[in-house]
């Protein structure tokens, strides 16, 4: 399924509003922002550009945990001042606030009880497409949600072949090649990237589980995936160390009830303004695991 969590229908979507922002990451660490978006005299309209999606949900990341829908879309009037040009604040606003809603309303939606029932999923995936065109006209459907159908059909296809008995393991994969040639390019590299993340994040659990050691995880990373990319995932792993092991100080301090003006000071000295905005939702994430 597409990588946002709230298109993967196989899975639960009952998120709470006062989730609607919380970080994926396991640290609590959101993706790297987009930069502020600007007019562009190219499109047709520039609020509705490549990776406006991309752009709505690393905010609503970094906004982190919310008491309620209309405290998180303070928070984002922000986030909106900051990332995108003046002239498309007013548009941007709006269109965010919308996607708060439909993401509360989305959290309503029921998951199919069996998630590899190609029918049960078919059901799923388009009462989420009618949600989507209550919160949002034909062009912001487009820009937000276009480039998911062929991945829709192509998810559907593919369980719809693997759940079909009557095939035979030739023909089954004979048929799996076949569906995947109707994704455009894009889409297959895409594809074929989600699988080695997919494969490189459940390397890296299992060495995080076992204590391996960095030189043991360069080697066997270097050997699947090459060495750029065993040399990039180890600087992934120092900065994973770095980020967690000043939460680790922080969530000490206060613990150990340190008074309000020594632990501003603290936050000041370790944290960076961005990684402040996500700090508080990084803290409840990683309390919320140990529970």
């Amino acid at each position: 399924m597409p990588k946002e969590s709230e298109d993967s229908a196989a899975q639960s979507t009952a998120h709470s509003s006062a989730g609607v922002g919380r970080a994926a990451h396991q640290n609590g660490e959101p993706p790297a922002l987009h930069g502020a978006l600007t007019l562009d005299s190219a499109a047709a309209d520039p609020l509705l550009a490549p990776g406006l999606r991309d752009e709505l949900e690393a905010m609503l990341l970094e906004a982190g945990e919310a008491p309620d829908p209309q405290a998180l879309k303070r928070r984002l009037a922000e986030l909106v001042r900051l990332r995108f040009g003046e002239a498309l604040r007013t548009r941007a606003l709006a269109l965010a606030e919308r996607y708060v809603d439909y993401r509360v309303a989305l959290g309503e939606l029921q998951p199919p009880q069996d998630a590899t029932d190609p029918r049960a999923l078919r059901d799923v995936l388009q009462a989420r497409d009618a949600l989507r065109r209550q919160y949002f006209d034909e062009t912001e459907f487009d820009a937000l949600f276009a480039d998911q159908q062929a991945l829709d059909r192509y998810t559907l296809a593919r369980l719809e072949i693997e759940r079909n008995p009557d095939l035979t393991p030739q023909q089954r994969r004979v048929a799996l090649a076949s569906t995947e040639t109707e994704l455009d390019p894009q889409q297959r590299a895409e594809r074929a990237q989600s699988v080695v993340q997919q494969d490189v994040g459940a390397q890296t659990a299992a060495f995080n589980a076992a204590g391996t050691d960095d030189r043991t995880r360069f080697e066997e990373r270097s050997a699947r995936f090459g060495n750029d990319a065993a040399q990039r995932l180890a600087q992934l792993d120092a900065q994973d160390r770095d980020w967690n092991a000043r939460l680790d100080g922080y969530a000490r301090a206060q613990a150990s009830q340190t008074d309000a003006q020594a632990l501003a000071l603290l936050r000041d000295r370790s944290f960076t303004p961005q990684e402040q905005l996500r700090l508080d939702g990084a803290l409840a994430l990683r309390a919320a695991s140990i529970r």
